[in-house]
């Protein structure tokens, strides 16, 4: 057993999440600063991280810390650049609306606000799934359209819209009982 492990039983994860963080973190800081190129950012990320780690019941054998730190910073970089161009689409399509009919700023807020949940929960699903659901719902697609594009059957396709809606009931109403 290694000294990580040992620690991990004697302690609990909490004792190892802070082992981690003390010995890992200017280090995972750092990869993420380069990869983001903005400070603020990379610490924001890095604190992220350590959440994470934090928030699961167990722990893997960590013979390879950084690497476990580095899979996990990776996810929220990838959640980071897609909720960035998501919003950075959603300001483009403001910018070609008229003036007049522009939301006010704090309408801009809730709708991203908005966006950026309807992307968290949609991002539970499958990419397939995801990409049925909005080819369904935001392209006007087909279930034999959308079956053809992802190389799915219709019986599949359906499921994967199914699946959508659930996450979408989920979001209005809470877990169905």
């Amino acid at each position: 057993m290694g000294e990580q492990e040992a620690l991990a039983v004697q302690t609990g994860n909490g004792e190892l999440v802070g082992a981690l963080y003390r010995d890992h973190r200017e280090w995972l800081v750092g990869w993420l600063n380069r990869s983001t190129g903005c400070r603020q950012r990379a610490e924001d990320l890095g604190q992220d991280t350590f959440v994470r780690v934090l928030g699961r019941r167990e722990l893997p054998s960590l013979k390879e810390p950084r690497a476990f730190l580095i899979t996990i910073a990776k996810g929220l970089l990838v959640d980071h650049w897609r909720r960035a161009a998501l919003e950075q689409a959603y300001m483009e399509e403001l910018q070609q609306l008229p003036e007049h009919a522009q939301p006010s700023p704090e309408v801009e807020y809730l709708i991203l606000a908005d966006l950026r949940e309807i992307d968290r929960l949609l991002g539970k699903l499958s990419a397939r799934a995801r990409s049925a659901f909005l080819l369904n719902r935001l392209d006007g697609f087909g279930h034999a359209e959308i079956a053809e594009r992802l190389g799915v059957s219709v019986p599949r396709v359906r499921q994967y819209i199914a699946q959508g809606l659930r996450q979408c009931y989920c979001a209005l109403y809470g877990e169905p009982t």
